[in-house]
């Protein structure tokens, strides 16, 4: 080996000999090519250290956001969120955190400065990653509507993520390879896109929206995070979300566990330090334009322009504890939102516009205040429903009522049935109470089940309804459910599973096809099953009950009955108006400690509330929480009514002289609209 060939490189920028003269590569190479001097700075870039940046740094100086995705293009700035700069700090490799939960409203940038991690992990720090929606199609539509824009737009990045349209399978719809790592997206819905690689990064998008089970394989934070066992110390979790419900709400759980950081703002006139509450921000009775916030320590009114320079000079202050020391919690409301984005004064508009309406409440309370909604749990009275039950006259469906369905409940010695119309806005009719002796192993009983459902029920106008769809219960008594639904077909009948836990997006899913004994035979994907989250329709149903009627005075100005209003006819008893309130919402603590809901018995019958949630959830699989306006006005021709007064037609306007064809050149062939018909309503 020659002399030369044994001495060590310098890894500087111009390395140099010991006799001063300049020192060329290609001379102890001997290189015989002309790509000598690529090599040679190839060699020195591979040797030169990465700056040792954050993320909201790399954001500074990497970040472009595109048009698609951002309402202000253009390169990014944390200065315009400053409160995001310590979350995304966070997310660094040299902060000591490894769970960090960030509890906030509607449209603060939280998605963005997860997206900020992405980019920083591309480019600083690869490794596997793991990117999880609510849903698989949430995330097929991030990747094409945020990640896609995020490498296009910053160069950075789109030197390291070939393009989706390459030969290359590194980058597709759910995968974006790159040098050193991986992103994969998935949605909590898939078990087995949770579980597919061990991941160092996970980045949790709205974890309220995710199922209570992935594919009923268990929740899916616990799923994500046992991705990371391998990566020890050196993992992040960063967890994101707006809160929704209190007991059920995972980012409220993760943010009560944390230290609970809190952005406090100084006040322009005296100086205090303090976190923005709701309370503090009023205006004028009537009048929300003159929202302003008043400092809790000089109480003071504050105007908005103020808002920039406070959020420049703020900070975030830990108010409690965390239980575990590598995991830290953010909570930001939308009265932190930067000047041009939401102002107090729509803050204001918006809150005094949900005022008379439960779910618009809890949906501001959510969105705006970044804070979790209190569900009202408590059964009305069963005397006051007594008080306020109907007489519908000669007809059994009253006027309004535009479809039936039933809900079963089946006993031991009994099927009890109950039949509801239902109308627009979910408003509803008990039309029918009936039970049938014999219980399930008495085929005269299933005989007189078939044939309910080839009963006609007389509108008020003569019209004859049947029931559009059967919903049986398969919690007792499975395998003879399963065969008398199998004999009446899967398009008026369906067989459902009752879920524990709320589930607000998706109350009802399915169907899954599910093995089945039939006559002593084990049937393999022999029953198609609907589960049900029973609790969320439980909390509906309590809802509705307590809506306000209106008064008589009211009624004769023309004013209708509220969306949902439940109508109980005067023959009903109390005994089944007593089931109907038999359940409570109650806080039980599960084995970690963490508070949720859960509806409790409070006396031993209730088949009235179950036939109602099961009733309740045939409308949703018909379609009814779905339906669109041309579908209600089928609905009415069939009944022969009209529940709301029809909208004006628009008249056919002359088109413009330029538009009109010339003689004998053909007319482009017109479109026809498909609309949305129920299986019910189709011949």
């Amino acid at each position: 080996m020659s002399e030369s060939s044994s001495t060590p490189l310098p890894i500087s920028g111009s390395p140099s000999g010991d006799d001063g003269d300049s020192y060329d590569l290609t001379d102890d190479l001997d290189l015989g090519f002309d790509g000598a001097e690529d090599i040679l700075r190839s060699w020195r870039r591979g040797m030169r250290p990465d700056p040792d940046l954050t993320v909201s740094e790399w954001a500074d100086q990497h970040r472009k956001l595109s048009s698609r995705a951002s309402a202000e293009p253009g390169q990014y700035h944390t200065a315009r969120t400053p409160y995001l700069r310590e979350i995304m700090d966070a997310l660094s490799p040299r902060h000591p955190a490894q769970r960090i939960s960030f509890m906030k409203a509607a449209q603060v940038g939280a998605t963005e400065a997860g997206n900020n991690w992405i980019g920083f992990v591309i480019h600083h720090a690869p490794g596997p990653m793991l990117a999880v929606l609510p849903t698989v199609e949430m995330a097929k539509r991030t990747s094409r509507g945020r990640l896609d824009p995020l490498i296009a737009e910053s160069p950075a990045l789109r030197e390291r993520v070939n393009p989706a349209r390459s030969r290359d399978a590194g980058n597709s719809m759910l995968s974006k390879e790159f040098p050193g790592g991986i992103l994969v997206l998935t949605g909590a819905n898939s078990a087995t896109g949770l579980r597919s690689m061990p991941a160092r990064y996970i980045f949790l998008d709205e974890v309220d929206a995710y199922p209570a089970s992935a594919d009923e394989e268990g929740d899916p934070v616990t799923l994500a995070e046992a991705r990371t066992t391998t990566f020890s110390h050196r993992r992040k979790v960063f967890m994101v979300s707006t809160p929704t419900i209190r007991g059920l709400s995972r980012i409220e759980r993760e943010f009560e566990a944390s230290d609970q950081r809190r952005y406090f703002v100084p006040c322009p006139h005296c100086g205090a330090m303090q976190w923005l509450q709701f309370e503090r921000l009023r205006w004028d009775k009537g009048q929300p334009d003159t929202a302003a916030y008043h400092c809790e320590g000089c109480e003071m009114p504050i105007a908005e322009h103020h808002k920039t320079q406070m959020l420049a000079r703020g900070k975030w202050q830990a108010t409690a504890v965390s239980a575990d020391p590598h995991s830290i919690g953010f909570h930001l409301s939308a009265l932190y939102s930067p000047l041009g984005w939401k102002s107090w004064a729509q803050i204001a508009r918006d809150w005094l516009a949900s005022q008379g309406s439960e779910e618009m409440l809890r949906a501001a309370r959510n969105t705006l205040l970044g804070e979790t909604w209190v569900e009202s749990g408590d059964a009305p009275e069963w005397q006051r429903l007594a008080e306020r039950r109907e007489a519908y006259g000669s007809a059994q469906i009253p006027m309004g009522g535009l479809f039936l369905t039933a809900g079963v409940d089946v006993q031991k010695d009994r099927i009890e049935v109950d039949v509801w119309a239902w109308g627009r806005g979910l408003e509803s009719w008990l039309i029918d109470h009936i039970v049938i002796a014999g219980g399930p192993d008495d085929p005269a009983c299933w005989d007189k089940l078939t044939e309910m459902l080839g009963r006609p029920w007389v509108c008020s106008n003569g019209a004859a309804m049947v029931i559009a769809k059967l919903a049986i219960d398969t919690g007792y008594e499975a395998a003879a459910v399963y065969a008398w639904t199998r004999k009446q077909g899967f398009e008026q009948v369906s067989p459902i599973k009752g879920l524990e836990g709320f589930n607000r997006a998706t109350p009802v899913s399915g169907p899954t096809f599910v093995d089945a004994t039939i006559g002593g035979r084990r049937l393999r994907r022999g029953a198609r099953l609907w589960s049900v989250a029973t609790a969320t329709f439980k909390t509906e149903t309590y809802r509705f009950l307590r809506l306000e009627r209106p008064s008589d005075e009211d009624r004769a100005l023309g004013v209708l009955d509220a969306p949902g209003t439940v109508h109980l006819p005067d023959w009903i008893d109390t005994e089944w108006l007593k089931q109907l309130v038999a359940e409570q919402l109650v806080t039980v603590r599960n084995k970690r400690g963490y508070a949720h809901p859960e509806w409790q018995k409070m006396r031993e019958r209730n088949e009235a509330l179950d036939c109602r949630v099961y009733a309740r959830a045939a409308a949703w699989i018909l379609g009814a929480d779905r339906f669109d306006e041309a579908t209600w006005r089928r609905l009415e021709e069939q009944a022969g009514v009209e529940t709301r007064p029809a909208l004006p037609r628009e008249q056919p306007t002359e088109p413009a002289p330029s538009a009109t064809p010339k003689a004998g050149s053909p007319s482009p062939p017109r479109r026809k609209r498909r609309t949305y018909t129920p299986n019910f309503m189709r011949d």
